[in-house]
């Protein structure tokens, strides 16, 4: 059984590992016991914690009409809703930790801004024409606004988006590099990170206020550096990568990349930090 990734709720002392199989198997963060997994669905692809109304939100596999959203609630994990979202390619999302929670929808090009605790869609923002493909999402709950990191399609280059949070009005976009697929935004730090796989570089921006931003600087990482976290004590960020292939007997995700990783060789998961020195 693989896993396709884990969330932490530390208030809880506990993990959930997303699985292959359409299971979720929790487990103590202080001990890392794990606990029997709990069957959710055939096909599950990612989860979030909204920490306000404390839900798990999964995201289901795709079908003909759209993605299921699978609302758990935390610690019970007994199943309390469900949203149906009519994106078949739902990525990333983040709480307001007020009452709403933005999902990022790949293939509509659009940010879902979904009430939790009632399981319904509020809002649904158009990214377009500023940004193509939008996948990571984060919220900067202090200003309202949410920062979307996007891979960008046809003429859209890869690019930060920020929305404001109760209009959806775009009020910031810039270019970013290729292939990216985390943020992470610091309120003491005052600065938004996005990880870019492809093009192997970090961006940061400087944030001055809920509508200034500027490029501060682009940070040279490694090839497939694209998932990262931060500890937000000591302001360090951990990536991770391995050494990799695309190779062309296997699907190759073109949409993403001509030469995008689709094999990686065991023994070299590598994971780095970045901070300032």
């Amino acid at each position: 059984m693989h896993s396709y990734g884990a969330v932490l709720i530390p208030e809880f002392d506990l993990g959930i590992s997303n699985n292959e199989d359409g299971t979720i198997t929790p487990f103590k963060l202080s001990t890392l016991e794990a606990k029997p997994p709990i069957k959710v669905g055939e096909d599950l692809d990612t989860s979030h914690y909204d920490p306000v109304s404390k839900r798990l939100v999964l995201n289901m596999g795709a079908g003909p009409d759209g993605t299921e959203l699978i609302l758990l609630e935390v610690p019970s994990l007994k199943e309390v809703g469900r949203v149906k979202v009519p994106s078949k390619k739902v990525e990333g999302a983040d709480s307001d930790g007020k009452s709403a929670f933005f999902l990022a929808a790949q293939d509509l090009d659009k940010v879902y801004k979904i009430d939790t605790g009632t399981g319904s869609i509020i809002a649904s923002y158009d990214t377009a024409p500023a940004c193509g493909r939008p996948t990571a999402v984060t919220v900067n709950a202090d200003d309202d606004r949410v920062y979307v990191s996007c891979r960008g399609h046809d003429s859209l280059k890869p690019s930060l988006l920020v929305l404001d949070g109760a209009s959806g009005k775009i009020v910031y976009s810039a270019e970013i590099g290729g292939g990216t697929d985390s943020i992470v935004y610091d309120v003491d730090l005052k600065r938004i990170f996005t990880a870019n796989g492809v093009s192997a570089n970090l961006n940061i921006f400087e944030v001055d206020g809920p509508d200034s931003y500027k490029p501060l600087e682009t940070l040279g990482t490694r090839a497939g550096v694209r998932t990262m976290a931060m500890d937000r004590g000591t302001k360090t960020i951990y990536a991770i990568t391995a050494e990799d292939s695309a190779d062309t007997s296997r699907k190759i995700l073109t949409a993403v990349s001509p030469f995008y990783a689709n094999t990686f060789f065991p023994n070299t998961f590598t994971v780095l930090a970045y901070g300032k020195p």
